[in-house]
């Protein structure tokens, strides 16, 4: 048995404090007969750390309303889709470190896609079309805005993403929710689906500096005619070359001018074991480092990967047409997400140094959800459910017969 030990974080204020971000932000003001606002946060957040469905939750709590009544619950809050953004961008990061504000940070900004196999719950501009993945080219999209700050990866901004929807106007609301948190960007690093002359050219006219892989789009070239264009740029030695994009703007061309870094990268294939060289090409503005750093720079967006894996570690699983439950969902496990980070921020030796040092053995982002789950389990009486009921048994069973 275990001698009496001190903590220096505990998981009751872990559950604290992701309950007070949420609850603090969405405000919701509901009382039912069974089910009050703060069950409807704790059924949210058990469901969401456990990374399962509202009814697989439910399910399973003694004290929790059914997840009929949640979803009723959730039908009666919900307020429209702009109000629950603005909403949730508040929970996502409520409190931020204050050398956050010193000086400028590097911003990235990416796209995630959630797979759908289902219909458009009123408009067929909520479905978004990419390329084929997970057997469907149907998806829920979202954009997010992550500040990269000595290690530590903070979601500030977060967007649904529609049909069709112009990338520039996506670049636009997220960086308007980050002046609102006034944070100051030093550069921004944009995936490659953001490769468009519009963004470009808003982020020129914004005077912000920005890093975003180069795509060479359109017919390839046929044998013997010559390679213009980003494809010739690719086949140039390490080096900075001018190009220039064009987009119609109100019926007319306009040109827009960028500086293409080209920073291939060496590698060791893995089955020949022969050395080769990969082209790689960024679109930049003001950023000035050599090639090869800025390959380095671009690297340290790949970390965003990880946050979407975290996400879908946190995800409450659905297959509700919704709009408004699926941005729900996703927000929520960015917030515990980012709960994870402000207390690893917390135990970070030498903070305020460069290069931190991060204790992620302390408290791994599945070991913090466990935490989440055991205090709600005991909150809402887990212990109390013995097995498996005669009367679900019993009307399963009738509907086969």
């Amino acid at each position: 048995m275990r001698s009496h030990r001190q903590y220096i974080v505990t998981k009751e204020e872990v559950y604290g404090t992701a309950n007070h971000w949420l609850a603090s932000a969405l405000e919701w003001e509901y009382q039912g007969r069974k089910c009050t606002a703060c069950t409807l946060y704790q059924v949210l957040l058990i469901a969401a750390a456990q990374a399962v469905s509202i009814f697989a939750a439910c399910r399973d709590l003694a004290d929790a309303p059914s997840d009929q009544t949640i979803r009723d619950a959730l039908a009666a809050t919900m307020p429209d889709m702009e109000t629950l953004e603005r909403q949730l961008n508040v929970a996502l990061a409520p409190k931020l470190p204050k050398a956050l504000f010193r000086k400028q940070r590097m911003l990235a900004i990416d796209l995630t896609l959630i797979p759908y196999h289902g219909k458009p719950a009123r408009d067929i501009d909520e479905v978004y079309r990419s390329a084929s993945r997970s057997g469907t080219t149907h998806f829920h999209a979202y954009a997010t805005a992550v500040v990269l700050h000595k290690g530590l990866r903070y979601t500030l901004a977060l967007t649904r993403v529609t049909r069709n929807e112009p990338m520039e106007d996506v670049v636009r609301r997220l960086l308007e929710i980050v002046r609102q948190r006034q944070v100051k960007i030093k550069f921004l690093l944009l995936d490659k689906g953001f490769f468009t002359a519009a963004v470009m050219d808003s982020l020129k006219q914004a005077e912000l500096g920005f890093i975003i892989p180069a795509v060479a789009r359109g017919r390839k070239p046929k044998p013997g005619r010559p390679v213009t264009g980003l494809r010739a740029l690719r086949r140039k030695r390490h080096g900075y070359y001018r190009h220039v994009l064009r987009r119609k703007v109100d019926g007319e061309q306009r040109e827009v001018e960028v500086t293409i870094c080209v920073a291939s990268r060496n590698y060791r294939h893995g089955k020949t074991g022969k050395r080769r060289s990969k082209p790689l090409m960024y679109a930049l503005w003001k950023v000035r480092q050599t090639p090869t750093k800025i390959r380095e720079l671009y690297r340290l967006r790949f970390g965003i990967e990880t946050s979407y894996r975290q996400m879908n570690q946190a995800r409450i699983r659905t297959c509700t047409r919704d709009p408004r439950l699926r941005l729900l969902f996703v927000a929520i496990a960015l917030v515990l997400r980012n709960v994870w980070v402000w207390f690893h921020h917390r135990l970070a030796v030498r903070k305020n140094s460069e290069e931190p040092i991060l204790l992620l053995e302390l408290m791994r982002f599945e070991e913090m959800l466990l935490w989440i789950t055991q205090v709600l389990q005991q909150l809402l009486r887990a212990d109390q459910i013995a097995g498996i009921e005669l009367e679900a048994y019993q009307r399963l069973k009738n509907s086969y017969l």
